[in-house]
């Protein structure tokens, strides 16, 4: 899997990787998260950890477990931790630390290296044996809830060292090493892989959306993180120049109950519009999430909060022109007007579908920009190498 790289990065590159990787052969590493699909922390461990395997390094990935008190817990902290503001239920602190505890003595943490990602299993830092603890967070956590914020602190500060996408994440109040690590894609997966025109034809038409129309998509979770209410409202502006067909593609995940009641109000917000394709798919749906980037003339991503936001870089990769919001880890991708446009409202968004629909120079120039940009930044050889490299300085001294 690794040697695929080669032809894309070349061998000088390549080479670099497996100097480091050769230091730290033997070692075990341990991955830890809170959902085995879905969402794109489980997209990257179901790559990354088959090729730390193949560079000899012991790597295993844990999923925890909690019941739905537990993940509405969660969610209401990954919410106020983007957000600044809170709802928290009742005893959720409380519900927080017994899943901690009940996780601890069903999973364990016997390992050099032990990589906690994000703030769902950040408490079993509590029961550490041994080796380096890491958290790797993939959230934004720049302006958080202080309760929240305050709560989890205690249990980061007892980490080795830090992980987050984008420097703007970092915090003033911790003491502890914090490296910033943008995620990446694997362009060699049944997501990101050329696939053909007929094959993408295809899959637009088995969900009626029509190839020789022009098409919007968005591939989100239904999170109202991810604005879908404003990019139907962009939507519906574009629509009123160009007769276009808007696909929300989004899928489930356990660690997500509020999935659903999202879902419902974007469906709602898009009964009056025509030519609106909300699609629920099952997690795997990789094929259909490469043919719809690949089948459209613009892809958006108009978050609100993000964390990184990996179809961003999914859809430049495929040298599409994509339309991000000006949020969390979107512009380390979109450089505006050069790899795709950064907006802060619909109203803005709108403006930018209107122009990139009617010019398609300018969709073809930005295309190929933003694969270069992917190219050198964001794909998974690069984010390995810069694990290892973590890893290396967190067992330096052992």
């Amino acid at each position: 899997m690794i040697e695929k790289y080669g032809e894309i990065i070349g061998e000088s590159e390549l080479d670099s990787v497996y100097k480091i990787a050769e230091k730290l052969k033997g070692i075990s590493v341990l991955h830890v998260n809170s959902t085995p699909k879905g969402g794109g922390v489980a997209e990257i461990l179901s790559k990354m950890v088959p090729m730390m395997k193949e560079l000899g390094i012991n790597t295993d990935w844990k999923v925890i477990r909690g019941d739905s008190e537990f993940f509405n817990v969660t969610k209401s902290f990954h919410n106020s931790l983007q957000n600044g503001v809170g709802n928290l239920p009742p005893s959720a602190f409380d519900i927080y630390n017994k899943w901690q505890e009940i996780n601890s003595s069903e999973i364990s943490t016997d390992y050099d290296v032990v990589f906690i990602h994000d703030p769902q299993p950040a408490g079993l830092i509590r029961f550490k044996r041994k080796g380096k603890w890491i958290w790797r967070c993939h959230i934004d956590i720049s302006n958080p809830y202080p309760p929240v914020w305050e709560f989890l602190k205690r249990y980061i500060e007892l980490y080795d060292s830090m992980v987050i996408s984008s420097p703007v994440f970092g915090r003033d109040d911790l003491k502890l090493q914090q490296f910033i690590i943008p995620p990446s894609i694997d362009p060699f997966s049944i997501k990101n892989r050329d696939i053909s025109r007929f094959t993408v034809e295809r899959i637009l038409r088995k969900f009626d959306v029509d190839p020789d129309r022009p098409l919007v998509t968005q591939i989100s979770r239904f999170d109202r993180a991810k604005d879908p209410l404003g990019v139907i409202k962009a939507f519906k502006g574009l629509k009123r120049h160009i007769d276009a067909q808007l696909v929300y593609l989004g899928s489930p995940a356990s660690d997500d109950p509020e999935g659903n009641i999202v879902y419902q109000e974007t469906l709602k917000a898009a009964e009056s519009v025509k030519d609106v394709h909300l699609l629920l798919l099952p997690p795997d749906s990789d094929l259909e999430v490469n043919a719809f980037q690949r089948g459209s003339d613009v892809v958006m991503q108009k978050s609100i909060k993000e964390g990184f936001g990996l179809t961003v870089s999914e859809a430049m990769w495929k040298r599409r022109s994509v339309i991000g919001g000006n949020t969390g880890g979107i512009p380390l991708q979109i450089i505006h007007g050069y790899t795709g446009f950064l907006v802060n409202t619909p109203e803005e968004a709108t403006h930018y579908l209107i122009y990139l629909m009617r010019n398609e120079e300018v969709r073809e120039k930005i295309g190929e920009s933003a694969r270069e940009h992917v190219k050198n930044n964001f794909l998974m050889i690069r984010e390995l190498r810069d694990y290892l490299m973590t890893f290396a300085l967190a067992l330096q001294g052992k």
